[in-house]
């Protein structure tokens, strides 16, 4: 196996990182991931490899993830975060695109799949956008529950920043 090189430094104490997600809604419910160890989750999607175009990072991140084909559609946002995890200052570019996984839909189980990824267990749930499941499960960015309540009708371009918060 080649080696990756996803396309994530540390510069002066602050790690940058350039991410795709997938924006993936069935019957009123997205799907998150949860690496089992952490207190938060965020969507589907990784690291882009240095080379690679987003579109094609994302469908290699949900098929690493989810063993599962994936057809991406438009892209909805892109964002600008700033934000701590485990004392960390990240600056991340992230690519956030509509996907959906043909045959695939909310079965209302929790979690809905359980898989091993570079050493990590990564666990699946369809949350309801209705509801405080979002926010409860800690969905980051944090700006995402609002935006996945109310999709955009063309691109949008966030910034957060939740240095401080």
């Amino acid at each position: 196996m080649s080696a990756r090189h996803v396309i994530s430094f540390p510069i002066n104490g602050t790690r940058f990182n350039y991410r795709v997600a997938a924006v993936i809604i069935a019957e009123g419910h997205v799907l998150v991931c949860r690496e089992a160890d952490d207190d938060y989750c965020m969507l589907p999607g990784g690291r882009v490899e240095l080379g690679e175009d987003s579109r094609l990072s994302l469908v290699r991140e949900i098929e690493e993830e989810l063993a599962l084909p994936a057809e991406v559609g438009p892209m909805l946002a892109t964002s600008e975060s700033f934000y701590e995890r485990e004392g960390e200052q990240f600056h991340e570019l992230g690519f956030f695109y509509r996907v959906t996984l043909p045959g695939q839909g909310s079965d209302g189980r929790s979690p809905w799949l359980k898989r091993r990824d570079e050493g990590h267990e990564l666990q699946f749930h369809w949350l309801p956008l209705e509801g405080v499941e979002l926010e409860a499960f800690n969905l980051v960015p944090r700006f995402l529950p609002a935006l996945l309540r109310d999709l955009p009708a063309g691109h949008t371009h966030i910034v957060h920043d939740e240095r401080g918060a």
